[in-house]
């Protein structure tokens, strides 16, 4: 059965990109441009796993994992983020795991670091950081 992927992104042509990448590897894909948005369609769409970027307008990342890390059955979370100079994005990106992201994967990255992510969060694997530069 397909894994379902819920993925919250403010940008428009990010999204599109990620939830087609998706698709095409056999995932059923639920997109939100908004954090609120995003956590409405969570209680529909109950996915397996959330995809959230961390900067956006309110609620951010941090907030949409602290909320859906009280959640039960709690959801797998990947936090992804480029936003502002390279160790702020690192700090942020580690703050949201101390608030319960599963992993976090820096932008830029490749489409094979985001989908090896995935993979290894839905099958349990506990590394915590993904760093894999685009270049």
């Amino acid at each position: 059965m397909a894994r379902r992927i819920l993925l919250i992104d403010d940008d428009e042509l990010l999204r599109a990109a990620i939830g087609d990448l998706l698709e095409s590897n056999g995932y059923i894909v639920a997109t939100a441009g908004a954090g609120d948005a995003g956590l409405e369609m969570f209680h529909t769409a109950r996915p397996d796993l959330v995809i959230t970027d961390l900067t956006m307008p309110e609620p951010n990342g941090i907030e949409i994992v602290r909320t859906l890390s009280k959640e039960e059955p709690r959801p797998r979370i990947v936090v992804i983020s480029g936003g502002g100079e390279r160790l702020d994005s690192l700090s942020n990106l580690r703050r949201a795991q101390s608030f319960g992201a599963d992993r976090i994967l820096e932008k830029p990255f490749r489409a094979k670091a985001l989908l090896d992510t995935i993979e290894a969060v839905l099958d349990g694997n506990e590394l915590q950081m993904s760093d894999a530069p685009a270049g």
